[in-house]
């Protein structure tokens, strides 16, 4: 089945005024489906915009799934940044006839996206869409990390049916299992029961406090930097800012914070798709949420052409383009094996993984931050490197 069967066109005559519109505006160069338009082709391209607009299984948020074109009102109208844009929107995929129809279709897009090296931005919808983001890496058998910004960590109860506030545990009980990380970005911990947060400690994921974070937001690249699938809840940032949301609260991160995670997923070599989820225009005063989510998008398109394509993989590691570091620690038995790239100045550190290389490829070479590079020189094993050597024993 070829995909554009999945797909209705974008009507863009509901959001562009022709004699208004500045060639230089991205309405002007995303290469878009329209009615009585071919489906774009997949030639030449890096990017491509998926709408979803299903909320069938939002519990508390009904009418996000008519965020898509919102977000597009706004995202048309921003004028192109210093890069050669290649972006194609594919348009809205077409809701199914139940909530699982809707996530085969999105499994379906995405994982042909993924095989042919074009990143998906998704935008919901509601955010148990993030499932059937995951299920098209499981279908190209490839384990991935999960990064996940939103103020709790989706756990939900062990009902049936999955939701919005369950999908995680989905994900983590779902066989066969291609997840080797998660990690939680700004969580409010009034938000979240305390044996969600003992559980995510047992699993060795990572788990990161509002707070903590907007004390050096510099500290969420690494994290960020580590994720194959970014979900980002938009009810993660504070109402003022965001409050297109049945569930916005006081607290949360500023829209320009969210603008800097997004273009930290951008720039990350190892990010593969995105998804911008629970935006619901009933609540959404001035339409200001879907402005947000627009330039959220910006930022990560400037991210991703601003790319060093530094990851030290096992080919390049050794190539001269990093300086590798040797930290021994006293009553530590393993050595630390850090690399700076010359390129980015980013860091990474070595995981020993005996036989599992081939395997967790992508897994054992955790980005890290200069910070931990000190800690580790100062006899303080880096929490991330313990975290995933547990996960290799």
């Amino acid at each position: 089945m070829d995909i554009a069967d999945y797909f209705v066109p974008v009507e863009t005559q509901k959001f562009i005024i022709p004699e208004k519109s500045h060639p230089l505006l991205l309405g002007n160069i995303i290469n878009s489906y329209l009615p009585n338009k071919p489906f774009p082709s997949l030639e030449d391209t890096d990017i491509a915009i998926i709408g979803v607009k299903e909320d069938r299984n939002a519990q508390d948020n009904q009418g996000c799934a008519f965020a898509p074109d919102y977000v597009r009102k706004y995202l048309y109208n921003l004028f192109q940044g210093p890069f050669k844009l290649r972006l194609n929107d594919l348009g809205n995929i077409k809701q199914g006839e139940t909530t699982e129809d809707t996530y085969f279709a999105v499994k379906t897009v995405v994982a042909e996206l993924l095989e042919k090296k074009i990143i998906p931005i998704i935008i919901g919808g509601s955010q148990d869409i993030t499932y059937a983001n995951y299920r098209a890496y499981e279908s190209l058998g490839q384990i991935i990390n999960i990064v996940s910004v939103d103020a709790s960590f989706d756990l939900g109860l062990n009902e049936d049916k999955i939701s919005n506030h369950n999908f995680l545990n989905k994900i983590l009980t779902h066989q066969p299992n291609f997840l080797f990380n998660y990690t939680n970005i700004g969580y409010q911990t009034y938000f979240v029961d305390q044996d969600a947060i003992e559980l995510m400690n047992k699993l060795y994921f990572d788990v990161y406090r509002l707070g903590l974070l907007r004390k050096n937001l510099e500290e969420v690249e690494p994290i960020v930097r580590n994720a194959d699938l970014l979900s980002f809840d938009m009810s993660s940032i504070r109402q003022s800012d965001s409050p297109g949301n049945a569930n916005a609260s006081p607290n949360g991160f500023y829209g320009e914070e969210a603008c800097q995670i997004t273009r930290y997923a951008g720039l990350s070599d190892k990010l593969s798709s995105i998804g911008f989820y629970e935006l619901n225009p009933a609540f959404d005063n001035g339409e200001q949420t879907a402005h947000l989510v627009a330039q959220m998008i910006w930022y990560f398109l400037e991210g991703f052409y601003n790319r060093k394509n530094d990851f030290p993989d096992r080919k390049r590691k050794d190539s001269g383009a990093y300086v590798k570091y040797v930290v021994s620690m006293e009553e530590f038995k393993n050595e630390i094996i850090f690399y700076k790239s010359k390129v980015s100045d980013r860091w990474w550190m070595e995981v020993p993984c005996q036989g599992l290389q081939s395997k967790y490829e992508r897994q054992f070479l955790v980005p890290c931050s200069y910070k931990e590079y000190q800690d580790a020189c100062n006899e303080e094993l880096p929490e991330k490197w313990w975290q995933v050597y547990q996960k290799f024993m």
